[in-house]
C-alpha cells in the first residue's frame, strides 16, 4: 500500500511539473496492482488529455467516476479532464457534480469561472469566483478571475480593485499582473497597463495574448493613435483613399507613425536598462532583451548613416539612414505578436523591408530609401490587420 501511494504521489508532480508520459506510467503501474483505484483512473485521465488523447482520458474519468461517484475529487477531475479537452458544457455538468457533493470546494468554483469564461458568459464567470472567494479569499487565480470577468462586463474600478487583491496575494502569478493589466486599460491608465503586461511576460514569456496587449497599451500612449483608433478598421482604410486629396490627413497619419515609432524606442530603451541593471538583470533574459539590443543597434546605426550622408552631401545614404532607423518599428511589431503565425508574417515582413533597404543602399537611390521608411513605420497598421486575422489563444493559466 505504501508503494502504490508513493508512486500516485509521484504522479501527481510529475503531472504538476507538466511531464504527463512519465506521469503516465507511473499511474500505470498503480493501476497495474489496484485497478480499482479511482484516484489512478482520474489522474490517469489528466495524463492522458496533456497528451492530446482525449477519448482515453474520457474513458479513464468515467471509470473514476463510477468507481467513486460518492467523491467530489473524482467529478472535479473529470471535469478538468473534460475542460482540457475544450469540452465545456460537459465539463460544466461535471463541476456541477462536483459542488453539490462539496459545495464550498474553491478549486472547483475556480473551474467553473474558466468554464463559463471559455462560453464567454461573464456574468456566470463572475458569479463563480465569488463564490469561490467566498470559501477560499485568498486564493491570487478566483480574484483574477474576477477581475476579468468584471472588465469585460464594464465594472472597470471593481475590476481593478479585484486585479490589485489578486496581485497582493500572489505577486508572481502571471494570470494576476495579466488581469491588472486588462483593468487598468478599462480605466484608461495604458502606462500602468503595460507594465503589468512586460511582468506577464517576464513570468510566463508563452503568454502570447501579453504581447498584443502590451502593443495595444503601448499604443494608447500615443494621443495621435488614440484618435485615429475611434475609428473603426474600415474607416481607417477608407481613409487610406482620400489621402491624395486630403493632404492633412497624411500629416495625421505621419504624426501618429513617428510617435509611435519614438514610443519603441523608449520601449526598447527600458528593457535594455531593465536588463543590464544588477537588481533585474535575471528577469530581462532572453527574445526581450536581443531585440531591445537589436533596435537601439539599428538607431545607432541608422543615425551614423544619416550622419555620414550628410557630412557628405549624399541623399541616399542620408534617407537609407533614415530607412534603417524605420525599421525599429517592423521589428519591433513582430517581436511583440503574440500569435506565432502573425509573429513569423512579421518577422518575414521586417527581413523583406531590411533587404530592400540594403539594395537602396547600395544603389544610393533616394525613392526606394524614402519609400521604405514610409512604409516600415506604416507597419504600425499592416501589424493591426494582422493581428486581428491571427489571434492568440487566450490562456488564463
Amino acid at each position: 500500500m505504501v508503494k502504490v501511494g508513493d508512486s500516485l504521489e509521484r504522479g501527481r508532480l510529475l503531472l504538476q511539473m507538466g511531464r504527463p508520459e512519465e506521469a503516465e506510467r507511473q499511474l500505470r503501474g498503480v493501476l497495474a496492482e489496484e485497478p480499482q483505484h479511482a484516484g489512478a483512473h482520474a489522474l490517469l485521465g489528466l495524463a492522458l488529455v496533456q497528451q492530446g488523447r482525449t477519448d482515453e482520458a474520457r474513458e479513464e474519468s468515467n471509470e473514476s467516476v463510477r468507481l467513486a461517484p460518492d467523491q467530489y475529487v473524482t467529478h472535479y477531475l473529470a471535469g478538468q479532464v473534460l475542460y482540457q479537452a475544450r469540452l465545456v458544457d460537459e465539463a460544466a455538468r461535471a463541476i456541477a457534480a462536483c459542488l453539490q457533493l462539496e459545495p464550498e470546494y474553491a478549486p472547483a468554483w475556480e473551474l467553473l469561472a474558466r468554464v463559463n469564461m471559455a462560453r464567454r458568459d461573464w456574468a456566470q464567470m463572475a458569479e463563480a469566483a465569488e463564490r469561490g472567494l467566498a470559501a477560499e479569499p485568498q486564493n491570487a487565480d478566483l480574484a483574477s478571475l474576477l477581475a476579468l470577468a468584471l472588465t469585460q462586463l464594464g465594472q472597470d474600478e471593481r475590476a481593478r480593485a479585484a486585479a490589485a487583491q489578486a496581485v497582493g496575494n500572489d505577486p508572481e502569478s502571471a494570470l494576476a499582473h495579466w488581469a491588472y493589466g486588462r483593468a487598468a486599460l478599462g480605466t484608461g491608465d495604458p502606462k500602468t497597463a503595460a507594465e503589468s503586461f512586460r511582468e506577464v511576460l517576464r513570468l510566463d514569456p508563452g503568454f502570447d495574448s501579453a504581447r498584443d496587449h502590451l502593443v495595444h497599451a503601448l499604443k494608447q500612449r500615443n494621443p495621435v493613435y488614440r484618435l485615429l483608433s475611434r475609428l473603426s478598421f474600415r474607416v481607417s482604410w477608407r481613409l487610406l483613399f482620400l489621402l491624395p486629396a486630403l493632404p492633412p490627413v497624411i500629416a495625421v497619419f505621419i504624426l501618429s507613425a513617428l510617435l509611435h515609432w519614438a514610443a519603441w524606442i523608449a520601449e526598447a530603451a527600458t528593457t535594455l536598462r531593465l536588463a543590464r541593471a544588477k537588481s533585474t538583470r535575471l528577469l530581462f533574459e532572453g527574445s526581450a532583451a536581443r531585440v531591445a539590443l537589436l533596435c537601439c543597434g539599428v538607431l545607432a546605426a541608422g543615425a551614423a548613416l544619416l550622419g555620414v550622408g550628410i557630412g557628405l552631401g549624399q541623399d541616399g545614404v542620408s534617407v537609407a539612414g533614415v530607412a534603417v532607423m524605420a525599421l525599429i518599428t517592423p521589428i519591433q511589431e513582430a517581436a511583440h505578436t503574440g500569435s506565432p503565425v502573425g509573429r513569423r508574417i512579421l518577422s518575414g515582413w521586417a527581413i523583406l523591408l531590411a533587404a530592400v533597404v540594403a539594395a537602396g543602399l547600395v544603389t544610393l537611390s533616394f525613392p526606394v530609401g524614402i519609400l521604405t521608411a514610409y512604409t516600415a513605420l506604416a507597419t504600425i497598421w499592416i501589424a493591426s490587420g494582422v493581428r486581428k486575422i491571427f489571434r492568440p489563444r487566450e490562456a488564463a493559466a
